[in-house]
């Protein structure tokens, strides 16, 4: 296609797909677009088995990794330690989360043996980030994405030795005019309709407005939020998009590793049915709704944590809940949820991840005739 994406890539297709699923990433990168595995949550020595994986099954197609890096790394080196994430979670916090799973018949007693892993926000910081991008950049990635605003100098400066395209996320118009000081190559638009964090303006209006804000620039401009069809990317295409970046379509395909539960509750859904929260992270994520999302804006619920602190709470119930979800909880199922964007409306039926492309790939072209038939 004749997209200054597929150029930059070398690309067949510009279909870029975020996922924690190695298997949809290489499946997307192989049928013509381009995959992004997310790398928030590895260890330098997972991640290298994970793209180990990637670059044998990809056949030599390029694919992307994505990480969440602060602009300002000063205070994040000075991170807090394991003990003193713990210490800084109010009881009360502790408390009300207590009572919300044994309300599901959820048994809370060892709820806190384990709830900070040891190294948590390392890839947060220079020293751990550095260790990440070192596996990255020693296989053939296209592109590294910033999903935390501007990639930090360190971080553009190893892109830029590795020959490799820098990408980052903008939610609004002030944060895409950021990336163009910064002098990175991709920015990805990610409207309000997004799953996992969010702004609150819609793609429809947030892409002309970045596309109008950077001007001429030879940015590679990709859309996101809520697209899960060919005939939406042919839309932001002709509002002037370089191709767009998805994440949710993938979550309801064969071969992701969403828990089933949830990947059952998103087949259901409406696109009603997400709503935008700080229950999981501290920042605002659009996830699914459930019983879990319910609780914190019911009376009485104490303000969600700023961030880390909310995530580490979050993370403690879920691995419970996830678990007891796995072995068919009642209780759990009902408060399982993950991110996922407006566009779960639309994924109704699993599909195979190439299905999931070439099913882009039709729509797409049948939305193009469409619109040259009116203008003829």
């Amino acid at each position: 296609m004749n997209s200054k994406a597929c150029e930059l890539l070398g690309i067949d297709f510009p279909l870029f797909a975020f996922s924690h699923c190695r298997d949809v990433v290489a499946g997307v990168s192989s049928a013509g677009g381009f995959g992004v595995l997310g790398a928030a949550g590895h260890t330098p020595e997972t991640l290298e088995i994970e793209l180990d994986w990637i670059d044998e099954h990809v056949g030599g197609k390029p694919y992307g990794v994505d990480l969440l890096v602060p602009t300002s790394m000063d205070s994040k080196e000075r991170g807090l330690t394991r003990e003193e994430l713990e210490d800084r979670i109010p009881i009360e916090h502790k408390r009300y989360i207590e009572s919300l799973l044994a309300n599901h018949d959820i048994d809370t007693t060892d709820l806190w043996e384990e709830t900070v892993r040891d190294g948590v926000g390392d890839n947060m910081r220079e020293t751990g980030a550095s260790r990440i991008l070192d596996v990255a950049f020693s296989h053939p990635i296209g592109m590294v994405v910033n999903a935390l605003g501007v990639p930090p100098d360190f971080m553009m400066s190893r892109a830029r030795e590795a020959r490799v395209a820098v990408g980052a996320l903008a939610g609004a118009r002030e944060h895409a005019i950021k990336h163009v000081e910064a002098g990175i190559d991709v920015i990805i638009v990610a409207g309000t309709e997004a799953g996992g964090h969010c702004g609150e303006v819609s793609t429809l209006v947030l892409l002309p407005e970045v596309l109008e804000a950077i001007g001429d620039s030879d940015m590679v401009v990709l859309a996101a939020g809520g697209i899960v069809t060919g005939r939406q990317m042919a839309a932001c295409m002709a509002m002037g998009a370089d191709g767009v970046w998805t994440g949710s379509v993938w979550l309801t395909t064969a071969e992701a590793e969403t828990l089933p539960v949830v990947k059952e509750k998103m087949l259901a859904a409406n696109s009603r049915q997400t709503v935008r929260s700080k229950s999981r992270t501290g920042k605002y994520t659009r996830q699914l709704r459930s019983a879990w999302t319910d609780a914190w804006t019911a009376d009485g619920c104490p303000e969600p944590l700023p961030m880390p602190l909310q995530g580490v709470l979050a993370g403690a119930a879920f691995r419970k809940i996830n678990r007891l979800a796995e072995g068919d909880h009642e209780g759990a199922k009902r408060l399982a949820n993950y991110y996922v964007g407006q566009g779960v409306g639309l994924m109704n039926e699993t599909l195979s991840v190439r299905s999931v492309v070439y099913d882009f790939m039709e729509d797409f072209a049948s939305a193009t005739e469409r619109l040259a038939s009116v203008v003829e």
